[in-house]
């Protein structure tokens, strides 16, 4: 619940940081000229990415992805964006580090605040968006990053954190995935359109965010194959080792099975039992029932069964 103000030769940006009605109240009487709506839209969270064109001004809505340590996945983080006439209004909740850092600049620094806010709201708009767009491709990389460990490791590590790791990391990419699609119509609508408040020779710096956009795009979307296949690998692999398990544990179960018939017939108090009056049945049968193991066993392995 901040209003921040910085004034440039051209431009003014006010930044609201997780604005309240009083801000927003205050953001009314200096710019009487928004519509009640959109200034509504400012306190409520927006599901999809928008664009209202008015009058005097443009209403923008976009998401970026933020990482959110403790779920690990990149959560959309929200950013309202009015620019109108001499002035440009940017709503967001403050955990955005670059946004807020770019914002410091401008107000401390001369240099900065000459490059970004002497010329039209539109390119002041343009720049933060420029920015915002690059931050996406360090995440990109770090994506990348995971998913050559996964590939380095698959074939070496327990198949469980294998597994647990594959399935973070494709609902991360996911997410990113949702972000970066839902970003692209607006972009390229703001890149066609014909509006005074983004011209001024401005249309080839919007074409190149949607050049980014569709560079991060495709390797999100080449990004989703590769996890999808690794996804297929770990579980292939967990299958495999489980039926070495079951393959060892029947095994075991045929070599007993006959071992446990003999053992149950002479366990029966029956007469005329073969061996049963000789002095050394016991060593006799215990002789006999390790043979047939041990022909099991060779049998099983010249079958290549184990």
């Amino acid at each position: 619940m901040t209003y921040l103000k910085v004034t440039g030769e051209g431009t003014t940006w006010i930044n609201l940081i997780d604005p309240t009605p009083i801000d927003i109240e205050g953001l009314r009487r200096t710019l009487p000229f928004i519509h009640p709506l959109n200034l509504e839209d400012l306190l409520s969270a927006t599901e999809r990415p928008k664009i209202d064109v008015q009058t005097d001004y443009l209403y923008i809505t976009l998401h970026f992805p933020l990482w959110d340590v403790n779920n690990r996945i990149s959560r959309p983080y929200e950013i309202d964006f009015i620019v109108g006439k001499n002035v440009l209004v940017t709503a967001h909740d403050g955990r955005l580090n670059m946004l807020m850092n770019l914002f410091d600049g401008c107000r401390d620094e001369a240099d900065v605040r000459g490059q970004m806010l002497q010329g039209t709201p539109g390119h002041a708009f343009y720049m933060i968006l420029d920015k915002l767009v690059d931050h996406l491709f360090p995440m990109l990389r770090k994506v990348d990053g995971n998913l050559r460990a996964i590939e380095n490791n698959i074939f070496t590590t327990d198949g469980q954190r294998i597994i647990q790791d594959v399935a973070v990391l494709r609902r991360d990419i996911i997410s990113l995935r949702r972000i970066i699609r839902q970003q692209l119509p607006i972009v390229e609508q703001m890149a066609k359109m014909d509006n005074a408040i983004l011209r001024g020779g401005m249309e080839h710096y919007f074409d190149d965010i949607v050049d980014h956009l569709n560079r991060a795009r495709d390797i999100i979307d080449e990004d989703a194959e590769v996890v999808a296949s690794l996804s297929d690998t770990a579980d292939k692999l967990l299958s495999h080792r489980i039926n070495g398990v079951i393959r060892i544990l029947t095994v075991f179960s045929a070599i007993m099975l006959p071992l446990t018939f003999i053992s149950s017939v002479y366990g029966m108090n029956l007469i005329n039992l073969p061996l049963a009056e000789h002095p050394n049945s016991f060593w006799i049968l215990s002789g006999g029932m390790l043979l047939l193991a041990v022909g099991m066993l060779l049998f099983f392995r010249w079958r290549k069964w184990l």
